[in-house]
């Protein structure tokens, strides 16, 4: 997004804060704060500040090589010596291998801030940060709740504010204040493997469940000793790679960037973030973090965030190795600072520290840019109350892994579970038949939890708590020993054993198939085909030539075409990645203990070359024949069945142009024989706008539990934003004209004049 793309730019600022309820308050230093950061700023000298800019990663404080594994983390004094009291580092992130305990990580995190604050100069305590994406998950025994997709899923905003609360609570208990999340990337390509960590393909469902979260992490003041500081993920575009791969190029007009995809980071923001991660990869060909119209004019300017900036790791030097738009680290560094970054995610090393000096010397880089930068920086540390206390005693976290804190992780993951399809009423499974539970997520916590999971990738099974269990384990420990069997049947790619799958399957009544995907992220959660593994489908068909019942359990981030295996399954249940509660979970929800009420947050594809969101242009569902119906996803966004049926009537819509209010009212009744929550979508399309427009577009849901019989009205406001489109001049407009509103089977056209 070079200068000349975005000159004709206008943002309505707050366009998608819908609701006091959704807001707190945008970061900003208080005048206080302000004060003492002035005043510390002109203490400090060039170096110092330059340190304050540049974020490591822990190993390069301890002994050994960077990626040596080590099943402790020893500080090495001349390496911490050299780093925090020489070229004066600010900031730390991340681990060794193995995930320490909250005793640890508080000696470790002590030790280094003891020195930043007792042998440095000025004192400045360090500002550590941790991918604490689904819980705490690289502290020992903490909490490990379902990825983003999964909490999406749930379509509960509530829900997604208790997993981020626990999340802050256990990571301030392990002494970190600052959590790299959550992600708000829209995320329309299934191929992007990281998919799972998003809150998947729609923008308002993005912006919903992204400031709930921050709300669970943030709360209303920083220095909590129980809250933590958000940084949102990543600015942006990063969920939209054209080729489906991570940190890969996005090509996209800017009317779609600011319609799509900058709302969910704008809401967040005016919801009080104080730090953002940018994009590794490029928009339209520039780097995002040489980017000065996308960091400087748009998220500092238009946005007014006050906070600062941080590239994700290594992102500097790849604008060297990877993107080829500087001739080495120094002129790096000068493009991403002159751009608007203020830390950079230099893991190994001191280098952006000492190249940003040299250009300052020799003015290249302005001095007021960087005091622009540390002024942020040290504002956010003021902010968490690292100048008053870096870390909390351990006594003071009592609920630490808590029966509450796991009761809140399998609600969220109860809440999650997506049922496809129950033919002829299959589900629940009676409790006195025989199952056979195979596939390569059969028996596994690592399928369950995907990457991020104690270790970086998630599959080493090293680490996995011993008390959590898996599928089969949690069938057997309803069902008995006797009654439930297991064979791997195959791996993620390999065969095992299917043929003792299929002798075993003879004798059951019920077979359970749960396929995955293998833990990954980042770089190596790449794939070339979204089809399922082959191998796994094949296991679908042996197992169906023995005529018994299949129920598929899919463990996996984002949707895996499954077209030709669907037909024979009797029962189709989406699980994400559920977390370490995902065994009990997705047992109960099979025996009828719980009731599935999860949604699709992406629109599940049939072919893997149509892969289309559900907010697509009519002229896209062109077919061959030149009519309409080309659209036909296995299942569409916001799908889901129930044990019980829900029934819609009583729609009512008044439009009021002169109040600038839209109200609506519809009828939820439950028509089944059981208590079930549905989620009440409304959707509205725009018949005629001067731009193309989607077909629908989310902009209400709401969540509503219901015993058998009971009805309820259901009352939602909209405004004429929510009519709003980017126009042909990049400008937040609203058209007059018919809308056509949906809600259920149910829909209502009105004339919007203003």
């Amino acid at each position: 997004m070079a200068e000349r793309t975005f000159r004709k730019c206008v943002l309505v600022m707050g366009y998608f804060l819908l609701g006091a309820s959704l807001l707190a308050q945008p970061y900003r230093p208080s005048q206080e704060i302000q004060g003492k950061v002035d005043s510390l700023l002109a203490l400090m000298t060039l170096e110092e500040k330059v340190g304050q800019m540049t974020n490591i990663g822990v190993a390069a404080l301890c002994k050994g090589g960077f990626y040596e594994g080590r099943d402790t983390l020893e500080l090495d004094s001349v390496k911490v010596n050299r780093l925090l009291l020489k070229y004066h580092i600010g900031s730390v992130q991340n681990k060794g291998k193995y995930p320490p305990s909250i005793e640890e990580w508080n000696r470790l995190i002590g030790a280094i801030q003891e020195v930043a604050t007792q042998k440095s100069r000025l004192g400045i305590p360090i500002l550590y940060g941790n991918d604490g994406v689904h819980g705490a998950n690289y502290t020992e025994g903490s909490i490990l709740f379902p990825h983003q997709i999964g909490v999406a899923a749930t379509w509960e905003p509530r829900l997604a504010e208790a997993a981020a609360q626990v999340t802050a609570y256990e990571l301030r208990a392990s002494g970190i204040p600052w959590n790299f999340g959550p992600v708000v990337d829209v995320a329309k390509q299934p191929l992007w493997g990281r998919m799972f960590e998003s809150f998947g393909e729609d923008t308002y469902l993005n912006m919903v469940m992204g400031n709930a979260m921050v709300r669970g992490l943030q709360g209303n003041n920083l220095s909590d000793p129980y809250r933590v500081g958000a940084c949102l993920k990543h600015f942006a575009g990063y969920g939209m790679a054209h080729n489906g791969k991570d940190r890969s190029p996005v090509y996209m007009p800017e009317r779609l960037i600011r319609q799509v995809i900058l709302p969910p980071f704008e809401a967040a923001i005016q919801n009080g973030v104080p730090t953002v991660m940018i994009n590794s990869g490029t928009i339209n060909g520039i780097p995002c973090h040489t980017n000065k119209y996308l960091i400087t004019d748009i998220l500092k300017g238009e946005m007014r965030f006050q906070g600062f900036t941080i590239s994700d790791w290594e992102d500097i030097d790849n604008l060297v190795k990877v993107h080829r738009v500087a001739v080495d680290e120094k002129d790096a560094v000068l493009q991403s600072v002159l751009a608007g970054l203020d830390m950079c995610m230099d893991p190994y090393d001191e280098s952006f520290a000492v190249h940003l000096a040299e250009l300052v010397r020799e003015g290249a880089v302005p001095v007021a840019r960087v005091d622009d930068a540390v002024r942020r920086i040290l504002g956010v540390k003021f902010a968490l109350g690292l100048f008053e206390q870096t870390l909390h005693p351990v006594s003071e976290y009592p609920d630490f892994g808590s029966e509450a804190f796991t009761k809140s992780s399998y609600e969220a993951a109860v809440e999650s579970m997506t049922l496809l399809k129950n033919e002829e009423d299959l589900l629940p499974i009676s409790k006195d038949k025989k199952v056979l539970v195979t596939g390569v997520a059969g028996n596994s916590l690592n399928y369950l939890n995907g990457g991020w999971s104690r270790t970086w990738a998630g599959v080493d099974t090293t680490y996995n708590d011993p008390d959590k269990l898996t599928i089969y384990e949690a069938l057997q420990d309803i069902l008995g020993q006797a009654n439930v069997s297991f064979v791997q049947g195959t791996g993620y790619t390999e065969e095992i054993n299917i043929e003792q799958a299929v002798e075993t399957a003879k004798e059951v009544d019920y077979v359970v198939v749960c396929v995955g995907e293998q833990p990954a992220t980042e770089k190596p959660s790449d794939i070339d085909d979204l089809s399922l593994p082959q191998v796994q489908q094949d296991l679908v068909t042996a197992l169906s030539r023995t005529g018994k019942p299949i129920i598929l359990v899919m463990v996996q981030g984002r949707p895996r075409i499954i077209r030709e295996i669907e037909p024979l399954c009797k029962a189709i249940l989406m699980a994400y990645l559920p977390g370490n509660e995902g065994g009990r979970a997705i047992t109960n929800v099979l025996l009828g203990d719980e009731n599935p009420s999860g949604k699709l947050p992406y629109t599940y594809p049939r072919y893997t070359g149509s892969i289309w969101a559900y907010d697509h242009l009519k002229s896209d569902d062109r077919g061959p024949d030149f009519g309409f119906g080309a659209f036909q996803p296995q299942f569409e966004f916001g799908y889901g069945l129930s044990y019980t049926t829900f029934s819609y009537s009583d729609l009512k819509v008044e439009a009021m142009p002169d109040k600038d209010e839209i109200t609506i009212s519809v009828t939820l009744t439950n028509t089944g024989r059981r208590k079930g929550k549905e989620v009440i979508q409304v959707y509205v399309s725009d018949l005629v706008a001067s731009v193309s427009p989607a077909v629908k577009q989310l902009k209400r849901f709401r969540k509503i539990e219901l015993t058998p019989g009971l009805q309820k009205e259901v009352k939602f406001k909209l405004t004429s934003k929510d009519l709003a489109f980017v126009n042909q001049q990049n400008q937040w407009v609203v058209e007059p004209g018919e809308f056509q509103l949906r809600v259920g089977n149910l829909s209502h056209t009105f004339n919007w004049k203003k």
